[in-house]
């Protein structure tokens, strides 16, 4: 008798204490701290000619922008003009892949907007996305020539975030 009236105290006891301990670790998916982290060499398809590179082979002799990006993303509108602006620098070399996108709509989308990419690769199964640590579009990674990430953009590139690309490859 004692022997239950103890059980039935412990057992709750114990997974009252594990779900508090487990409520204080945070198990949030962040990739902010890719920096400094070695970039895989990943297989790309051609958005324009479905022909297979490998992602070292697009990479610049500075620093290449690796940007993902879609026709149906509203804030991908709203940086495409930084990254426009970007294009002008002899640095700087932006590598745009669509993701989930129909071809003909991204196509559109930069008729209509302007092209600021010198490749652009399709990610059509989301995969390649997730092995370079992306969740969501639109999504920069900045790489040096040794192909280490330097910084990550979540979200739309804004004025700051332009300012910090420029700071980083004028030095």
């Amino acid at each position: 008798m004692k022997i239950k009236i103890i059980t039935s105290f412990i057992i709750p006891a114990i997974v009252l204490l594990l779900f508090f301990f487990g409520l204080k670790n945070s198990n949030d998916y962040n990739t902010l701290n890719l920096a400094g982290n070695k970039i895989d060499n990943i297989e790309l398809t051609g958005l324009e000619n479905n022909n297979k590179i490998y992602i070292e082979n697009l990479l610049s002799d500075k620093y290449t922008l690796i940007n993902f990006w879609a026709s149906w993303c509203m804030p991908c509108k709203i940086e495409h003009k930084f990254l426009l602006s970007l294009k002008k620098d002899k640095n700087l070399k932006i590598l745009g892949i669509n993701f989930k996108d129909k071809k003909i709509n991204s196509i559109n989308f930069l008729e209509e907007l302007g092209n600021p990419y010198y490749f652009l690769a399709e990610d059509k199964s989301g995969k390649v996305s997730v092995k370079l640590g992306i969740y969501g579009i639109p999504e920069s990674i900045l790489v040096d020539k040794n192909f280490i990430i330097i910084k990550k953009f979540i979200g739309p590139i804004n004025s700051s975030d332009y300012n910090d690309i420029i700071k980083i490859i004028k030095n």
